[in-house]
């Protein structure tokens, strides 16, 4: 018997509530939506018609995927941040609404900066966070960077899809090394680097331990590899009275605070995200 879209997304909500998904309003909606090929707002005008038989079983087949553990944002295929869509994969991190801290925090330095501010998005990842700053920060240059090369394509895919060709480009490079020599001069670097200790990563939720990326969770014994290299091999890609802006696991402000300040970094700080975890760690080059 045909079932309407609203009843199709009842269902699936109800499904997602008894498994205990939080979020089960908003991604029974983006099931539905996936699984329809409609936007929201199709979605919301077509809730009394019928949905055809292959939508339904389309519907029912994310729901059961999605109850095994699998992320509704690899369902989907997309996911918003900062109210820009993005295409994401399994080959990169799912953007979370903690990282939207980091891009506000980058968002303030380069309109500080002013015209023709370059902003480095390091670890980029989706690109979620460089994109953020180039759609509010219009007079900026970003440029997005990353190790792994589907990560690169998936950001030119997203520059794409805001409209941003114009001011925002990618560069591969590993984050680990010396910045290569066309990255340099930066106003802000913002960074969200793998920061899960290894010895931690198996007790992770199973929808990231399973199915994000290991390279993008991965932070070595500690979790601080990354911003021990960054913060000491990325400091010449800053102009003077650049800032480097890093997302932090919770707890690991006050470590991250210690290496920039060894590192000679001033102005050193933390932010806070909506929760009071400390979220972001902020530090200047100066003259």
């Amino acid at each position: 018997m045909a079932t309407t879209y609203n009843n199709l997304y009842l269902d699936a909500r109800k499904q997602l509530l008894s498994a205990g998904i939080e979020s089960a309003q908003l991604e029974a909606r983006e099931i539905v939506c996936a699984a329809a090929e409609k936007s929201r707002e199709q979605f919301y005008r077509d809730l009394l018609l019928y949905a055809s038989d292959p939508v339904e079983a389309k519907v029912n087949e994310l729901v059961r995927r999605r109850l095994g553990g699998e992320p509704v944002a690899y369902l989907v295929g997309e996911w918003e941040f900062y109210g820009l869509p993005l295409e994401v994969t399994p080959a990169v991190l799912i953007p979370r609404m903690d990282t939207e801290v980091l891009a506000e925090q980058a968002i303030l330095l380069a309109r500080a900066a002013g015209e023709g501010a370059r902003v480095l998005d390091l670890c980029a990842g989706s690109g979620c966070v460089g994109l953020a700053v180039a759609a509010n920060v219009p007079e900026c240059r970003v440029v997005l960077s990353d190790v792994s090369e589907e990560a690169i394509r998936l950001c030119k895919q997203n520059i794409r899809r805001n409209d941003l060709s114009a001011r925002v480009t990618c560069v591969h490079a590993d984050a680990m090394q010396k910045p290569p020599a066309e990255l340099w001069d930066f106003d802000v670097i913002a960074c969200n680097p793998p920061y899960i200790p290894s010895g931690d990563i198996a007790g992770l939720d199973p929808s990231v331990r399973d199915y994000e990326p290991r390279m993008a969770l991965d932070g070595g014994e500690d979790g601080l590899n990354f911003y021990r290299a960054i913060a000491q091999n990325w400091k010449s890609a800053l102009c003077l009275g650049g800032t480097l802006l890093f997302e932090v696991g919770m707890g690991q402000d006050r470590d991250v605070m210690g290496l920039l300040t060894r590192n000679g970094y001033q102005k050193v700080h933390s932010v806070p995200d909506t929760q009071g975890i400390q979220r972001v760690v902020c530090g200047t080059v100066e003259g």
